[in-house]
């Protein structure tokens, strides 16, 4: 295979719509106040996808490395496993990413800031610090959070709370009570996706000694659990809708709780965890789904005051 394939298959493609979801919904939350800046927003999907191309590759190189991804794994074969990128060449992969990552957030900080604001700006290049430092320590390392059960925290924090606050931040130098509903819905459905993909890899994942969340709860225990993450999502955002409807169209994007629930009936009924892999694409598309319309729904057809 060539290196730009492999580097392409290092990026995992399929990841980048759940990552700029939360731009998305941030961002449609800003336009309800009036506010708005398409390069901020162009270059605001940019580092969320940068950051998730920097936390694909330090993934595929810290299981690598520690020998998660072996023979046993259900998922996509990786690229350090499968010998398509050396640990020298993945390795180099993730410093240049993390500089790309540097400049996209120093830009659009500068962009939405200026230097007038200079504690609006050391703080979000410290998130934007903490950001990179996240999308690495999810798998590298000796102290690897992911390792620990703690993936699903980082997940909701920076998916959901961060992306959709954050970015409306950018925007409105403001943040509203009420637009931590869709950052809650945005944060745990990303989560679920998370808890998919470790039920799908649960037993490889716990004879590698990675004690992801589902590891420590048990499998029968993680599609609980997943159950709770969904219904939380769908009850957040429905809130969110009704104490804000203003037109009908807003209830556009609540269509994409049907799939999401059958997602969830077939999750019940799986009994081999092999069969789950294909269910990971759905949720992740879906989410991206629900992000896109609540962003057509809210900003071409309503205009509203939250």
């Amino acid at each position: 295979m060539p290196k730009l394939s492999a580097w392409i298959n290092a990026a995992r493609l399929r990841t980048l719509p759940l990552s700029v979801s939360g731009i998305l919904i941030g961002t449609a939350l800003a336009n309800f106040y009036g506010e708005g800046n398409n390069f901020i927003f162009i270059l605001a999907l940019l580092t969320a996808i940068g950051l998730q191309i920097t936390s694909n590759f330090a993934n595929d190189y810290g299981d690598g490395v520690k020998g998660t991804d072996n023979e046993e794994r259900i998922g996509p074969k990786r690229v350090l496993q499968s010998g398509l990128l050396s640990r020298r060449e993945l390795k180099r992969g993730i410093i240049v990413s993390i500089i790309i990552n540097i400049i996209l957030v120093v830009t659009v900080v500068y962009l939405s800031f200026g230097l007038q604001n200079i504690e609006y700006i050391l703080l979000f290049i410290a998130l934007g610090g903490l950001s990179i430092w996240a999308a690495i320590k999810y798998t590298v390392g000796s102290s690897a959070y992911g390792y620990r059960g703690l993936g699903d925290v980082f997940v909701f924090v920076f998916f959901g709370l961060l992306a959709v606050v954050g970015s409306m931040f950018l925007y409105t130098k403001q943040i509203t009570a009420m637009s931590i509903l869709p950052a809650i819905s945005i944060g745990v459905l990303s989560t679920a996706v998370l808890n998919l993909n470790n039920l799908r890899d649960h037993d490889s994942d716990k004879n590698a000694y990675k004690n992801t969340l589902v590891v420590r709860m048990g499998y029968a225990n993680g599609i609980i659990y997943h159950t709770i993450l969904i219904i939380i999502g769908i009850v957040s955002m429905l809130a969110f809708v009704i104490l804000n409807l203003a037109c009908y169209a807003q209830l556009v994007p609540l269509v994409v709780f049907i799939p999401i629930l059958l997602h969830l009936g077939r999750v019940h009924k799986v009994e081999n965890p092999s069969l789950l892999d294909p269910e990971l694409k759905k949720l992740a598309l879906s989410i991206f789904m629900l992000a896109i319309l609540f962003y057509i729904s809210n900003n071409i057809f309503c205009n509203f005051e939250l």
